[in-house]
């Protein structure tokens, strides 16, 4: 099994015997393993990558999207009129999951999981994230503060949860079905454009942080060239995107290009809720925090064929935080060896997308430690405004 480390008898067993809610709470104390005892389980060629597998989901993305993009531009005009209405929206919903899976392969270059070379991992995820406006260093420095703080309701980068106290005074007004259907659309359609250009849902610094900004307190001043560079990429795109207006129109760039973009910031923003928003998980502030703790306080979803679309992002989350440079797809065959040493530790919700995005928004509001509680510094969702 692996590379020859025995899996603890009392984790197996763990995994046997009744069938769990989803939504109860997995362990929080120390867990009874070490990172390197769950590395032994995973087989070594998983940890290896291969740059002709790699750049063959390049490909595999590159030639859908164009495809796509060829059967919209050449036959949606021919269609009657009516039809027009529904072709359009499923172009772009296929666009944008296409898309979405493309810019997955930058995420994978920025963890230096697409090659063994930094060099070819850099550029080629600068190239993939600048053709969908997305600042590649930028988004690849804060991902990586994000990865190093999971589960820190101080220090973490993204969906930083808000205790009871820090909860905004309109926030008990949005508590209700159709305060919720409003939350949902707009953190779906501007959550990831605001998180770049105004650090919203992000975490709180002592002054102004955006992703655009070289000086931004997101950066060190060793990173602060590179914020540049990703600048002048997202500035070559929109170019290139403004040319097209003249030549095309702007009705025409919009329905090839800026409505699946908005479909991938949705995505974006859908899968990272839900990876990092559950009931079942803990959040620690700094006299209970640990990285491992942290890194385990995750869900594996399950989308469906879109996992496969997704390059299995969406159902491997929690093997991808204890060792992100595993390429994605060797993600599924680690998950699988890792479970027998995680035990209750490892959590897969299996509750269908939508009813799960419905109930997170429902019952994860903010979070706050139990009463009766010693662990203090552990706390939970509640949704009692």
């Amino acid at each position: 099994m692996g590379a020859g480390g025995r899996m603890p008898e009392s984790n197996t067993k763990l995994l046997e015997g009744r069938k769990k809610s989803p939504i109860e709470r997995v362990p929080h104390a120390t867990p009874p393993f070490t990172l390197s005892q769950i590395k032994k389980a995973i087989p070594p060629h998983c940890f290896k990558r291969s740059l002709l597998r790699s750049f063959s989901y390049v490909l595999r993305d590159l030639f859908f999207a164009t495809l796509f993009c060829y059967v919209a531009t050449s036959y949606f005009h021919l269609l009657p009129h009516p039809l027009s209405y529904l072709a359009w929206p499923l172009y772009w919903i296929f666009q944008g999951c296409t898309v979405f899976a493309f810019g997955l392969i930058g995420h994978d270059c920025g963890h230096h999981a697409f090659s063994d070379r930094k060099w070819v991992d850099d550029t080629v995820g600068f190239v993939i994230h600048s053709t969908i406006l997305l600042p590649y260093f930028s988004f690849k420095y804060s991902h990586r503060r994000h990865h190093s703080n999971t589960g820190s309701i101080e220090h973490d980068e993204a969906f930083v949860p808000k205790t009871k106290t820090q909860m905004p005074w309109f926030s008990k007004y949005l508590n209700n079905p159709l305060g919720r259907v409003l939350t949902i659309g707009f953190i779906l359609t501007t959550g990831f454009p605001l998180y770049l250009a105004c650090n919203i849902l992000g975490r709180p610094y002592d002054r102004f942080a955006c992703h655009y900004d070289p000086y931004s307190p997101i950066y060190s001043n060793s990173e602060r060239l590179q914020i540049f560079i990703s600048d002048v990429g997202v500035f070559i795109t929109t170019f290139v995107l403004y040319k097209l207006v003249l030549a095309k129109g702007l009705s025409w760039v919009m329905c090839v290009y800026g409505v699946p973009l908005l479909v991938v910031s949705g995505l974006l923003v859908l899968t990272t809720y839900l990876q990092h928003t559950h009931p079942a998980l803990p959040h620690y502030d700094s006299s209970e925090w640990d990285w491992l703790r942290g890194a385990l306080s995750t869900v594996d979803r399950d989308y469906g064929v879109l996992n496969r679309v997704f390059h299995n992002l969406t159902n491997t989350h929690v093997v991808h935080h204890l060792f992100p440079t595993i390429p994605h797809y060797n993600a599924v065959e680690a998950t699988k060896a890792v479970k027998s040493v995680l035990g209750e530790y490892y959590h897969f919700d299996e509750t269908p997308i939508i009813r799960a995005v419905w109930r997170e928004a429902k019952e994860c509001i903010y979070v706050e430690s139990d009463d009766e509680s010693t662990k203090t510094g552990v706390f939970w969702y509640k949704n009692k405004l």
